[in-house]
């Protein structure tokens, strides 16, 4: 279950007690508040609060050189203009706070994005649920053979059945052991930071996570890519989607000149020029390695 009923009750209670307010709002955020999510089997990403929109980000960037036009249609060829060049700051303004469910490593990729606010769950103190993650059969896939941190061919079949067999066997195991430990009958159990060392990765934990836009759209941009592990860029996916309600100029540029631009190095751009001009260019004469030729004519390839 992805919330629990007392956490689906306290959004609720926070969604009846609407207050008028006087600060920048987004009608199509404003109503991704305090709705939650489902993202693989037992998690979610919600959005708890946020600030700003995309007039904070061209205020922010206009106060450098005076006020400027404001019309609909100049901010947002200003925020493309900032996107296009790298102007990070602007996109700074903005804040988000997110409730996220996620399996432990899931979170462990995540918290390499080290520009973020984070409180987790801890299990120090509070006892871990019994929820795992366990792939839908469709997302079993063998090791890469070119790629060593990805996946490969898909299982099936038997080989599927076993595996899943086993994440499932062994996931109820370990939290029957972690239940036995910290609660054994007539004396006193394993202290509960102990015991959670026994528990597999995939288990689910929760955090609040704060951060800004310009950080949130590198996260978004490394994660929502298609090499992203599958379990963490469906995440990145639903909260793409609320990004896009919230911010809609800076997301579509974003989408425009990140996820679906390029950067060229000096000598890849060299090789363009040279290939525009009607020279035919070879690896050997690009004066790029293997694989960068071979990435630099999939971006010409499409």
């Amino acid at each position: 279950m992805p919330l629990s009923a007392e956490q689906q009750a306290e959004i609720d209670a926070l969604r009846q007690d609407s207050r008028p307010t006087l600060r920048a709002t987004v009608p199509g955020m404003e109503q991704h508040l305090y709705h939650a999510r489902p993202v693989l089997d037992h998690g979610f990403v919600r959005v708890v609060d946020y600030m700003g929109d995309d007039s904070a980000i061209c205020q922010a960037a206009r106060v450098s050189y005076g006020r400027g036009t404001k019309s609909v249609s100049n901010d947002e060829g200003l925020i493309r203009y900032l996107m296009r060049h790298w102007h990070s700051t602007p996109f700074e303004m903005c804040e988000i706070k997110l409730h996220v469910k996620l399996p432990v490593f899931v979170a462990r990729q995540w918290i390499r994005h080290r520009t973020a606010n984070v409180n987790e769950y801890s299990a120090r103190y509070s006892i871990l649920d019994r929820e795992f993650y366990i792939p839908a059969p469709e997302a079993l896939a063998a090791q890469s053979v070119v790629n060593n941190q990805g996946r490969g061919e898909a299982l099936s079949g038997e080989e599927a059945e076993r595996v899943l067999r086993w994440l499932r066997d062994d996931s109820m195991r370990a939290y029957d052991h972690y239940e036995e430990m910290i609660s054994q009958e007539g004396q006193q159990g394993l202290a509960r930071e102990l015991a959670r060392m026994n528990l597999p990765a995939n288990i689910y934990t929760q955090w609040y996570w704060k951060v800004d836009l310009h950080n949130l759209l590198h996260f978004l941009r490394l994660r929502a890519d298609a090499h992203a592990q599958y379990e963490i860029r469906v995440y990145a996916d639903a909260i793409g989607e609320m990004v896009r309600d919230w911010v809609p100029f800076a997301y579509r540029a974003f989408e425009d000149y990140r996820m679906g631009g390029a950067t060229l190095s000096a000598t890849a751009l060299d090789c363009l020029r040279r290939m525009l001009a009607g020279e035919e260019v070879t690896q050997e004469t690009s004066g790029m390695s293997k694989g960068e030729w071979r990435e630099f004519h999939g971006l010409l390839k499409g």
